[in-house]
């Protein structure tokens, strides 16, 4: 509670910045206790990718803040300007509650903040987090991390389940829900990023797997084994264990399992089948080896994970839904199941 501080510099990623700012800018109407004195602090009036933003105050107020936020930094190959850095530095050793918004964890991880403590940032730039800075601990599954006074979060929407978080933490469940169903959020995602990310295929023509895993991904309804795909390849099966290391980082089996996920995901998302019929679709056998494998490998259940991204069939009187669109309840302020 008290003062809380958006820190922003050149490079600065406007999706997490507005929405750092409408979670804690002003109270839902129906809110009746003391909200977040927000203020916006920069160098001056900084540029935030197509927007040009004038900040309250300068980065020196940021250690009179009771909460810092750094949304995300643009350009992960370039070191933060030193000035955000240090400011940061200064709000925590002066007290401060520091977290980050996606990639804004490199902006904490520079100041030294994430030194010997678990973080995370955005899927896509987690291994580069945890090469540039090998004392941090780097989580690429969770949504979000808590270590108390130095919070991060995973990419984009990951932003809006942390700033509820520290709702919740400040002003307990009940706002946090008030806030997340004016913002027609779920108030509480279940998993981690696993969820959201794409398994890599390799795309060159001349490669040894390019025709090997699309021939694979058509038969996922088939016990398929090593030898199955070593032989299709014309390959010994320790042969082409090296080469699926080189091109996805797994091994054969391993990449047919995550293959049979996507696959169920694809089946939960799109389509009214049962679990038992989903699991006999991507070759799982039985419903408990698929529950058991989707569990582990996404962080939820197959119908948990339904209920977040059941697409919608029939579109409501007058309504069009696009290809590839959710169903979003705006009366429970919920993902619909």
């Amino acid at each position: 509670m008290g003062t809380l501080a958006l820190a922003v510099t050149d490079g600065m990623l406007h999706f997490e910045l507005s929405l750092a700012h409408e979670v804690f800018g002003s109270a839902p109407d129906a809110v009746a206790v003391p909200w977040y004195d927000m203020t916006v602090c920069g160098p001056g009036p900084v540029r935030v990718e197509r927007f040009r933003l004038e900040p309250d105050h300068g980065l020196d107020r940021l250690p009179y803040a009771d909460t810092v936020i750094v949304p995300g930094w643009a350009d992960v190959d370039r070191e933060p300007p030193a000035d955000l850095v240090d400011a940061v530095r200064a709000a925590h050793e002066a007290g401060a509650r520091v977290a980050s918004l996606c990639t804004g964890a490199f902006v904490l991880a520079a100041a030294g903040l994430l030194d010997g403590r678990r973080a995370t940032t955005h899927w896509a730039h987690t291994e580069a987090l945890a090469e540039r800075y090998p004392r941090v601990e780097v989580d690429p599954d969770v949504l979000y991390v808590d270590n108390g006074t130095v919070l991060t979060s995973a990419g984009k929407a990951a932003a809006m389940d942390l700033c509820l978080h520290l709702v919740r933490l400040d002003h307990g469940s009940a706002v946090a829900n008030t806030v997340a169903r004016r913002l027609v959020v779920p108030p509480h995602r279940d998993g981690g990023q696993a969820q959201f990310v794409t398994a890599p295929v390799p795309t060159r023509e001349d490669h040894p797997l390019t025709e090997l895993l699309p021939w694979a991904v058509e038969r996922l309804d088939r016990p398929l084994t090593v030898e199955d795909l070593a032989r299709r390849a014309r390959m010994s099966s320790r042969h082409l264990g090296r080469h699926f290391r080189a091109a996805t980082g797994t091994t054969p089996l391993q990449w047919l399992l995550t293959q049979r996920i996507r696959r169920a995901q694809e089946l939960l998302e799109a389509t009214d089948d049962s679990v038992d019929a989903i699991a006999e679709a991507t070759g799982m056998g039985t419903a408990t080896t698929l529950r058991r494998h989707f569990n582990r490998t996404v962080g939820v259940p197959p119908d948990t994970y339904r209920r977040t991204f059941r697409l919608r069939t029939r579109p409501g009187p007058g309504e069009v839904v696009p290809d590839g669109a959710t169903e979003v309840d705006l009366n429970a302020d919920r993902i619909a199941p």
